[in-house]
């Protein structure tokens, strides 16, 4: 082999292993530009959560207000109001009627009591992940049918089900937010709530037998766009159908989370 061979071969190698090193630089240049836009992606999923979550937790604090004042009107300041015209009597009352007075003021002041320490257990489990998902909207359903704006049938085949407190608050805001569009603008009476405990999924109904809806009218629309948003940032579904006069069916389709993740 002379010499122009060789300087040939010697060229030609350098050319491949240049060649094999730009394109391992530029493999690698993709690989780290897509592993930052991932990363990239996956941080404004998580800002997204996080606002959500926020918005949920300042949403669940003026619900809570908004219900304990009500309470408070409604209710202990009637029944205080009662005993305070029931102890102006007992100086005009003789001694027997004062006796009786005194027990129904006793048993009054003793509801009062009680009714403060509802309030303050209210109060205190403001935020869902302190007693989990289940409890928590049992207490809504129990607070609705306490003020009477709905008689509301309700199903569950777990009541030991588990969702993370980050997803069980957005959840529970978002079936909140069903059940108040409900009250103020379904015109109905009942309502039905059934959450099914899958292997995969759990899945929510609330059907109520109001004067339904059009779901594509732009004055509901941006409300359900919203729902629909925070239903997606924790994998879940969100269908709604509305019939005029027959009421409206919601289904929520949660995805459990993978077990094999995190």
């Amino acid at each position: 082999m002379n010499l122009s061979e060789i300087d040939f071969l010697l060229v030609i190698t350098t050319f491949i292993v240049l060649l094999v090193i730009v394109m391992m630089i530029m493999v690698y240049g993709i690989f780290i530009k897509k592993k930052s836009q991932l990363i990239l992606s996956q941080q404004r999923k998580d800002a997204h959560f996080e606002q959500e979550l926020a918005i949920s937790q300042v949403e669940i604090k003026e619900q809570t207000l908004n219900y304990i004042g009500q309470e408070l009107h409604d209710d202990l300041g009637q029944k205080l109001s009662v005993a305070r015209l029931m102890t102006n009597k007992i100086i005009l009352a003789g001694d027997r009627e004062k006796d009786q007075i005194a027990k129904e003021v006793n048993l009054l002041i003793g509801e009062c009591i009680q009714d403060i320490r509802n309030l303050s257990k209210v109060f205190i489990s403001t935020q869902v992940k302190h007693f989990g998902f289940v409890e928590s909207l049992e207490r809504e359903i129990f607070r609705i049918e306490r003020l009477e704006l709905l008689k509301v049938k309700y199903d569950i085949n777990n009541h030991g089900l588990e969702i993370s407190p980050d997803h069980a608050l957005i959840l529970f805001r978002i079936i909140q937010e069903c059940i108040n569009n409900v009250i103020k603008h379904a015109k109905s009476n009942n309502l039905v709530i059934k959450v099914k405990d899958e292997l995969n999924f759990i899945e929510i109904f609330i059907n109520d037998y109001g004067i339904g809806f059009n779901p594509e009218n732009k004055a509901d629309g941006s409300g359900l766009k919203n729902i629909k948003n925070r239903a997606k940032i924790i994998n879940a579904n969100f269908r709604i159908r509305s019939t005029a006069a027959r009421g409206t069916e919601i289904t929520i389709t949660y995805q459990k989370p993978s077990p094999w993740k995190g």
